[in-house]
């Protein structure tokens, strides 16, 4: 490998690098060891929380990277160091958990200090956390608290599920709060102005490079600022139809399932 052509490869987790069982394959994990031997860094931004993902990427031989967690509320290295700390504020994060919402066809949930907190148990969750085994705690949102909140997040049955929710939240707190899907049935609350790119823009200026160098992967509208904000962003196959639309310009590459970022990585930097 001569020159390299973007010195960080940034990527989106669910839908992006893990494959269709939520883990990390293992052409992917060998992809991404043979791009940190060759120095490239390696950055995870994701809304998962950061004990849920530092797991994951132990499992790897890499031994250095930049996680950013909870669409931007926090970033810490893979030695558990907080870099950057965004939390919602803790009265308005009280007062979305607790917004009114038929709680038959939509749970609330929140990422706050070390936990995931929700409202009902939901068995088919845990599918999303096979391989760090991180798993919530059922609470009644009422009695809970705002501290510590890096986001607040609901799930319906369906996208139309969220619709006046999110309108809600859009009239009550649009100028509060990000407000973002990270899928069409997840729709997402962080702290104003707290998104992925907002916080990978402040890991990079710590670095010898800049947005520019960076390549970076997602499915989600969750990702939509951080694709169109660096060198060159890339769009999944099977993403949100909203972030295709919402970003035309940027290439569309394979699935997920099928470990196209690693296939992609593979193909620019010359590994094989």
């Amino acid at each position: 490998m001569q020159k390299l052509p973007y010195r960080a490869v940034v990527s989106d987790m669910d839908g992006t690098l893990l494959n269709g069982h939520h883990v990390v394959g293992d052409f992917t994990a060998q992809t991404l060891e043979r791009l940190y031997d060759n120095k490239v860094d390696i950055i995870l931004a994701t809304g998962r929380n950061y004990f849920d993902v530092s797991s994951i990427l132990k499992k790897t031989k890499v031994k250095e990277a930049v996680l950013i967690t909870s669409n931007g509320a926090q970033a810490h290295n893979l030695q558990g160091e907080l870099l950057l700390n965004n939390f919602l504020p803790e009265s308005i994060a009280y007062e979305i958990m607790n917004l009114p919402f038929d709680d038959t066809r939509v749970c609330v949930n929140s990422y706050q200090a070390e936990g995931w907190f929700i409202n009902k148990d939901i068995p088919e969750l845990y599918k999303y956390h096979k391989d760090s085994g991180f798993v919530y705690d059922v609470v009644d949102f009422k009695q809970h608290h705002g501290r510590d909140t890096e986001k607040v997040f609901f799930i319906g049955r369906t996208p139309a599920d969220l619709v006046a929710l999110e309108e809600q939240l859009r009239t009550r707190f649009g100028m509060l709060a990000n407000i973002t899907y990270s899928t069409p049935i997840c729709l997402e609350v962080m702290g104003e102005g707290v998104s992925k790119a907002s916080t990978l823009a402040q890991v990079v200026q710590q670095k010898d490079y800049d947005l520019q160098d960076c390549i970076a992967f997602g499915d989600g509208m969750n990702d939509v600022e951080m694709l169109t904000e660096v060198g060159k962003g890339c769009v999944m196959g099977n993403a949100d139809p909203r972030l295709k639309q919402a970003a035309p310009q940027l290439e569309v590459i394979g699935r997920h399932g099928h470990e196209a970022v690693a296939s992609y990585l593979r193909a620019i930097y010359g590994i094989y």
